[in-house]
């Protein structure tokens, strides 16, 4: 691993990229950003859980799982009315009723209720355009993403929490399929925190035990059967 002021980097293959991505993780836990109740700082907690979701697995592949995750977290945010649950149809048929209404207020020599309704429908309008120009833009994100940016630009991630983007940088000759992975800790302490406890396993584990996801559904249909072997250490996984 080589550390420097734009983060913590290692070049490898998949399982270097995987492990990494898991030590790091250890390390914000050990550091106590994941925890709402045991932490003194609790600013973290949602964006420790972002990047959990985030990071590279062992059984996913560069190209398909994290393009997609990379392209849901750079995604426009929801606005008012999608979080709602209202489509901007339903939001404009709302607007002519709030301003049926205002006129109706006006007719009863309500001004002040005929204003509010107004602005409501102002409101309404308003969610209705924000919504649509959020879908409208998610649409171009998706493809332009997917189809261009993966092509010219490593895949990246980003909150207040961590900063990482991984490429993959050749395809030579027996080392298969190498990346580079960069993660930076975007708190000046705790990523002081965190380079002491990467340097601690450094020291103290020699054989880090990369989590891969089981698969247990196909024995646990047959009645009495013995729980699939732990897959050995050197299961890799690749964007073939």
């Amino acid at each position: 691993m080589e550390e420097s002021i734009s983060g913590f980097k290692v070049r490898g293959d998949w399982g270097d990229v995987v492990e990494h991505g898991e030590r790091i993780t250890r390390a914000l836990r050990d550091a106590g950003v994941h925890d709402p109740d045991g932490a003194d700082d609790t600013r973290f907690v949602d964006a420790f859980e972002e990047w959990e979701e985030w990071r590279p697995k062992a059984h996913e592949t560069l190209d398909t799982d994290v393009s997609e995750k990379t392209a849901d977290q750079a995604s426009v945010e929801e606005g008012k009315g999608e979080k709602a649950g209202k489509e901007p149809d339903e939001d404009i048929k709302t607007a002519g009723e709030k301003l049926s209404e205002s006129y109706e207020r006006l007719e009863d020599d309500d001004a002040e209720g005929a204003v509010g309704n107004w602005r409501e429908s102002i409101d309404y309008v308003a969610r209705a355009a924000d919504s649509a120009s959020r879908k409208a833009l998610r649409r171009v994100e998706d493809t332009v993403y997917q189809n261009v940016m993966t092509q010219l630009a490593p895949y990246y991630f980003d909150n207040e929490l961590i900063s990482a983007n991984i490429q993959q940088s050749t395809r030579n000759g027996d080392n298969g399929e190498q990346f580079v992975f960069e993660v930076n800790v975007n708190d000046d302490v705790l990523k002081d925190d965190v380079s002491d406890l990467l340097a601690e396993y450094e020291d103290e584990i020699d054989r880090w035990h990369v989590g891969v996801e089981k698969d247990t559904d196909a024995a646990e249909a047959i009645e009495g059967a013995e729980p699939p072997p732990e897959p050995d250490d050197d299961s890799r996984s690749t964007t073939n």
